[in-house]
């Protein structure tokens, strides 16, 4: 704490290694996380590799800035720091007093790891641990264990002042949110969409989010999961836009006039072409889907090709090769697990065939398409669309799901 304010330091990640537009990385990432903290006046800064990150030292203040961190991408860890001079006086006696804290808790081992940033500095990184470490051990507060210690101190020597840490938290690691441009994310309630989107705000791309419904078929309770999960994503990618569109009357007219087998490949030939209308409008260079290839029957290589033929905007399907135990991890983790199993079907799952086609050709299936006449359908429910803006939550007031 340093003039009634708290302090953090995060390690930074991959755009440490991107040399030639570093600095627009770091710019990101600073802006994202002071827009994340904007509730609470942070001082946020970026260089050499770290983050630091000054809070008001508050309870309120606290939490939401660690909640923040916890959803921040682009840092590969983070701890609660306490900042003092460059002198071995000070770094010894900060030290000391992480030890005592330390030993009032029940730990009884420690260890020191030191890191010599500036070295300009009167030690080397060995000779400050071990110094450090023979005035903690001296004192009796706690013993030494290099091995399997009860508590590590970490202390960093950076440009300006000294750093000091016990317990580090894992970061999300991936890119500063932003900084690769904007896609859009077909949203559904299943498990798959949400953490593929998730992939794509870790690689630093912002997404907006578009769900399709078939009120009265589909309950207003599953476009109220759906919006909970936009509201997950929101957490990771600052904000995100929820644009809603009914396909009832598209559904309708396919389930009186399409061939059974063809009726779910046909509902997705329409929601591509929708979906790029509403891409290029939010200014999104991409489509983003949740498939992964032959989970299920319309995930088939011939039927991706289908409709990745009915847009001319490129579909990345970051799931593609994913072992579903895999992403029902990652779903875990992120928070949208439980959100997603809500059971509330989808527009996809109404009407689905017993025997869909598997192995269809690109030629036949736009035939049919064609033959459908669904033009005017598709202009009525771009016509009609609705949209929301979703902004990232964080503090004390959240309840979890």
């Amino acid at each position: 704490m340093v003039n009634g304010s708290t302090q953090y330091l995060a390690h930074v990640g991959e755009l440490s290694l991107k040399k030639g537009n570093r600095r627009q990385f770091e710019v990101q990432l600073e802006r994202n996380l002071t827009l994340m903290l904007r509730s609470i006046n942070p001082h946020v800064t970026v260089r050499a590799g770290r983050l630091y990150l000054s809070v008001p030292a508050s309870f309120e203040a606290q939490t939401t800035a660690e909640q923040a961190l916890s959803c921040l991408l682009g840092i590969t860890g983070w701890a609660a720091a306490t900042a003092c001079p460059k002198t071995m006086e000070a770094i010894t006696r900060c030290a000391h007093a992480e030890a005592t804290f330390a030993a009032r808790e029940g730990k009884r081992t420690f260890r020191i790891e030191a890191r010599r940033a500036d070295k300009r500095f009167c030690r080397t990184s060995s000779e400050i641990a071990r110094e450090v470490g023979a005035v903690i051990h001296q004192s009796g507060a706690l013993s030494v264990d290099l091995h399997h210690p009860d508590v590590v101190i970490f202390i960093e020597v950076r440009e300006r002042e000294a750093f000091l840490y016990g317990a580090r938290r894992r970061g999300l690691r991936g890119l500063p949110c932003g900084v690769s441009g904007r896609g859009l994310l077909l949203l559904s309630g299943g498990i798959d969409s949400p953490v593929a989107g998730y992939r794509m705000l870790s690689r630093g791309m912002h997404i907006d989010c578009l769900y399709f419904h078939s009120y009265p078929y589909t309950p207003p309770e599953a476009q109220k999961k759906v919006e909970d999960l936009a509201k997950v994503l929101a957490r990771y990618g600052l904000s995100t836009t929820l644009t809603v569109i009914s396909l009832t009357d598209i559904q309708k007219q396919l389930q009186t006039h399409a061939p059974a087998p063809s009726l779910t490949l046909l509902l997705r030939m329409c929601m591509m072409r929708i979906a790029e209308r509403v891409a290029r409008e939010q200014r999104a260079r991409c489509l983003i889907t949740g498939e992964s290839l032959a989970q299920v029957a319309s995930q088939t290589l011939e039927n991706l090709t289908v409709t990745s033929a009915c847009t001319h905007l490129p579909i990345f399907r970051p799931l593609i090769g994913a072992d579903k135990e895999d992403i029902v991890r990652t779903a875990t983790e992120i928070g949208t697990y439980a959100i997603s199993i809500r059971p509330y079907e989808d527009c996809c799952t109404l009407f689905a065939p017993k025997h869909p086609v598997l192995r269809p050709e690109v030629e036949e299936m736009q035939k049919q398409y064609q033959s459908l006449m669904l033009g005017p359908l598709l202009e009525d429910a771009f016509r009609t669309r609705k949209r929301t803006r979703i902004y990232g939550n964080y503090g004390v007031q959240e309840s979890g799901e």
